[in-house]
């Protein structure tokens, strides 16, 4: 992170991105409502989804590298492929229904050149990923950057798990889905939240099969926000984003809709206006 230079020096910014499938959309619109506000990151976290777009703004934290986010949301087909090669495929690996080769040639297509390792990026940047071996959550701070970010997207079902160093992981969101904690260990103060709305969203007692995991891994994941928000220490200061509400299908089913894409440009519209408006209240432009 950067150093502060005397007593008015900004505390150190961080960019927490957390995960959430398609509704990662909803960070495009706050990371630009932030960047447009002069609000710019000393640090960037991310899990799932938000180790994409994190990864993205931490090599390159500009409002063009937003557009980028924006175009890679336009047309982002990493679920893509008939019934029948996901069938095969699944009776091929017993494991999954989709390669990770689509997701990999999007982030090779829209990080910048000269940033292949975690080190080379601008800005400090960490994803968490789910260590299998090691039943624990585990982050990357250094190496290929690629490589990461598909280990902390590696959903299970969806994607194979990934081997980095004859290590296998799986979803960072297994571990750490909002990773609010990491950010403040490392020496940040002022903390935006980034996150796709489902915090927001009640939760409601399951009544179907497919409810009963849903749900049970939403009580684990907001449960781990909550006691990391509940932990902060003195001096630190959080800010939620706003998504702007709901948008398209909600509930179990909705969250079930892993490949819903088709909403992305109207989910980052509504985020950078909530979020536009949430910083704009405040007084936080930079």
């Amino acid at each position: 992170m950067r150093e502060g230079r005397g007593a008015d020096a900004p505390r150190p910014c961080a960019f927490v991105l957390g995960g959430g499938g398609a509704l990662g959309a909803c960070e495009v619109g706050m990371l630009r409502a932030l960047l447009e506000a002069g609000v710019a990151p000393d640090l960037v976290v991310g899990t799932s989804v938000g180790a994409v777009n994190g990864a993205v703004v931490a090599a390159e934290p500009t409002l063009a590298a937003v557009e980028k986010l924006a175009d890679l949301w336009g047309r982002v087909q990493v679920f893509s492929g008939s019934l029948i090669g996901r069938v095969n495929r699944v009776a091929r690996s017993r494991t999954h229904l989709y390669s990770t080769e689509p997701l990999r040639r999007l982030l090779e297509e829209h990080l910048p050149a000269g940033t292949s390792s975690i080190e080379d990026l601008p800005v400090p940047f960490q994803c968490v990923a789910a260590s299998i071996e090691r039943a624990a959550e585990h982050w990357f701070t250094e190496g290929p950057l690629v490589e990461a970010v598909l280990a902390s997207c590696a959903v299970p079902g969806l994607f194979p798990p990934v081997r980095v160093d004859g290590e296998h992981f799986l979803d960072g969101g297994l571990t750490n889905s909002i990773p609010v904690g990491r950010a403040v260990a490392l020496g940040a103060r002022r903390v935006f939240v980034l996150q796709v709305g489902r915090i927001e969203e009640p939760l409601a007692v399951p009544r179907l099969p497919w409810d009963v995991a849903s749900v049970a891994f939403e009580i684990a994941r907001r449960h781990r926000f909550a006691r990391d928000m509940a932990d902060l220490p003195p001096g630190v200061e959080v800010h939620l984003l706003p998504t702007g509400g709901p948008l398209g299908r909600v509930g179990t089913l909705g969250q079930l809709r892993y490949r819903d894409f088709a909403l992305s440009a109207l989910r980052i519209d509504r985020a950078y206006r909530a979020s536009a408006d949430y910083l704009a209240d405040r007084g936080l432009a930079g």
